[in-house]
């Protein structure tokens, strides 16, 4: 017996009837089983993240950076991808006391150690929003933060200043040592339970929209001058075209 063409419509119908909700089910289910396998799975690592990889080459590496075009020998850059050269928007960096030379196999050991009396020196270059000069710093955002802005006289040569216990920095102490360029201003780390190995940071314009910062041991705050100095000589040095 031949179906009709009304029974015909009736069949599709009624599998229609089944059909689309199955399908709305299955593709509840796909979507459930991909949220679950993106919140509870292992975090794989960043994608683009990049670990240190010293060099001892002392060839050098012509970088630009906001504008700004370096010349860097590649045992002073951490990361093979600023090897390549070319436009960066950051560039890290790192030296060692007392001559800020650059990563050697004989002195591995001395740039592996993050110890409290590591000799390292820690560079960045990057690219800023807003480049404010240290004395700008100083007055515009620190001095707003510590408890008595005239400071009482420091170690080193160095004026000190307290952070206020309600300030964000209230676990870091504020040293400004006064040159002949101007302030130098470097916020240090407090020892306490969970700093073991206190570093002192400062902040500083390079050119244009590209500042600098680097950070080194607060063991070695007695050396600041050197270490500013010495970081000056640097940066100029790396703005020299490689002859």
């Amino acid at each position: 017996m031949s179906m009709s063409r009304s029974d015909d419509d009736e069949l599709v119908r009624r599998r229609s009837g089944w059909l689309i909700p199955l399908a709305v089910l299955l593709a509840i289910t796909a979507l459930s089983a991909l949220f679950l396998l993106y919140y509870l799975a292992p975090t794989a690592p960043p994608l683009f993240s990049e670990q240190v990889s010293p060099n001892s080459s002392t060839d050098v590496v012509a970088l630009e950076v906001g504008g700004v075009k370096l010349w860097i020998p590649q045992n002073y850059l951490q990361y093979d991808s600023a090897r390549r050269g070319g436009r960066h928007r950051e560039v890290a960096l790192f030296a060692m006391l007392p001559d800020l030379s650059g990563w050697s196999n004989w002195n591995a050991g001395a740039f592996a150690d993050n110890g409290p009396n590591s000799s390292i020196v820690y560079l960045t270059i990057r690219v800023q929003d807003s480049v404010m000069s240290e004395r700008e710093r100083l007055e515009r955002i620190y001095l707003a933060y510590v408890a008595d802005p005239m400071g009482e006289a420091g170690p080193f040569g160095l004026t000190k200043y307290a952070f206020r216990p309600d300030s964000g920095y209230h676990r870091e102490d504020l040293f400004v040592g006064h040159t002949a360029g101007g302030p130098v201003v470097l916020r240090c780390e407090r020892l306490g339970p969970d700093v073991s190995s206190p570093k002192c940071l400062r902040d500083m314009p390079l050119k244009g929209s590209v500042g600098v910062s680097y950070r080194f041991k607060r063991s070695k705050l007695a050396h600041w001058r050197d270490i500013a100095d010495g970081v000056d000589g640097l940066l100029a040095g790396f703005e020299k075209p490689a002859q």
